[in-house]
């Protein structure tokens, strides 16, 4: 049944009896699928007011609490269904995940096991919410090896197959298929494996992102494969996030980030837009949104107006990395404009990036692909995450091994970027303090 037909179906019911508890409870997961939360929530409660024992109904609230940002309530909600139908698998699974994502993890693992003790052995689904939650905490031995369950999810998607899979046995000459699959940040992160996989003594063939192409080129495999194009003919296959797992990757042995290829014309073009150095000034880039097909790009991005507030510190100056439709708020701000240099109309590919990225003292931003550049060139970043981030993140701490030169500014379970920024620009000052005392000339005594 489609969801207008469900949309009619529920409010004939309704029509028929306004206390359809079931009925109102359709029209909050239509209304959530559409991304009305908080109209959702309400036609949750409503359902619930006719049918408080209702544990769907709970459920289905707690769903569209957690997807509204309001963590605590929730997982209230996942505990009431909890409570009235306790072996339910759904309900199980929607209490773990509502854990994950309060930033419960002891309880996310607890309610997993759970699950897949009420199973017998744990689902697709489960597994790859304990593989989140594992790699949230840093057990990246069990969390790999349960990441691999994302491809027996229907709605995952990925390259079919067309070779045996390589399992990290040495190639003698056999020709290896590296697929491509997630996004740009995610090719970034693993590309540092790609020399191990030459290491094994086969033949490298890679599907590669057009707009990596070049970044990537000192890669150097044998063969490249442009993305989404017809498999050639390999021995072997593996998908490039599967790499971490054969590897055995541990928080302790976290490969350094491969060198990236800057080309000379992309940084002739970097070196024209920017200029020469003002003197005595902080050349800070900035991005505040991924791309707004991500799915969790709206929990994870932010706006450009409280980035405009560190203009307000002496010597910074302010240089746009945004790419997409963010590009607008620029636009928009009139005379006050001057106050950024927009960087992104000149930016074709994440090399024309590099090159920008070169030519700055400082990139602040949320995450995004650009951050795992910025982090593969080695340049100060500062990446503004949410509360539960990608799992490279972890959960903790200033510091991510993935990244040496990054810091994270880390936002609190109440989703409120204001303190984040509070602290950037705490830091900022200091920055720029501390590299004013260190440019200064030092007294000479005669």
């Amino acid at each position: 049944m489609g969801d207008d037909q469900l949309r009619r179906s529920a409010e004939a019911a309704l029509d028929a009896d306004p206390s359809d508890a079931k009925a109102w409870s359709i029209l909050g997961l239509l209304l959530r699928r559409a991304g009305k939360l908080e109209e959702a929530i309400a036609c949750h409660r409503r359902g619930l007011e006719h049918a408080p024992d209702n544990w769907s109904v709970w459920s289905n609230l707690g769903n569209a609490l957690t997807e509204a940002g309001r963590l605590a309530e929730g997982v209230a909600a996942q505990e009431e269904a909890f409570r009235r139908e306790p072996g339910n698998g759904t309900i199980l699974f929607n209490r773990a995940v509502a854990f994950r994502k309060a930033g419960r993890y002891a309880e996310a693992l607890a309610a997993i096991n759970l699950a897949s003790s009420e199973n017998g052995e744990p689902t697709a689904l489960l597994r790859w919410e304990r593989a989140l939650t594992r790699l949230q905490i840093g057990d990246y031995v069990h969390g790999f090896d349960d990441y691999e369950a994302r491809r027996q999810i229907p709605s995952y998607h990925a390259r079919r197959p067309s070779a045996p899979p390589w399992n990290g046995q040495e190639l003698d000459g056999r020709r290896v298929f590296v697929t491509t699959e997630q996004g740009f940040g995610d090719a970034l992160l693993v590309a540092r494996y790609l020399p191990m996989v030459k290491k094994a003594g086969g033949r490298l063939v890679y599907e590669c992102h057009s707009e990596l192409r070049r970044v990537f080129s000192g890669l150097d495999p044998d063969e490249w494969v442009a993305w989404g194009a017809p498999a050639p003919s390999c021995d072997v296959e593996v998908s490039q996030m599967t790499l971490p797992m054969l590897f055995r990757t541990t928080l302790a042995s976290v490969p350094p980030p491969v060198p990236l290829t800057v080309p000379v014309e992309a940084r002739e073009k970097a070196a024209w837009r920017l200029g020469e150095r003002e003197p005595g000034t902080l050349r800070v880039g900035m991005v505040w949104s991924g791309r707004s097909t991500f799915a969790d790009n709206a929990w994870r991005a932010t706006r450009l107006a409280p980035f405009l507030r560190l203009a307000e510190i002496p010597g910074v100056r302010l240089y746009s990395l945004q790419k997409g439709p963010q590009e607008a708020e620029l636009d928009a701000l009139g005379p006050a404009g001057r106050l950024v240099v927009p960087l992104g109309p000149h930016v074709e590919d994440f090399a024309d990036t590099a090159a920008m990225i070169e030519r700055l003292d400082l990139v602040i931003m949320t995450d995004s692909s650009v951050a795992h550049l910025a982090g593969s060139l080695g340049t100060p970043i500062w990446n503004l995450v949410q509360h539960v981030p990608y799992w490279v993140y972890g959960f903790t701490g200033e510091r991510t091994p993935w990244y040496p030169s990054m810091r994270l500014f880390r936002q609190g379970p109440e989703l409120d970027w204001a303190p984040v920024f509070a602290r950037v620009r705490e830091a900022l000052h200091e920055e720029v303090r501390r590299r004013a005392e260190r440019d200064a000339p030092t007294a000479r005594t005669l």
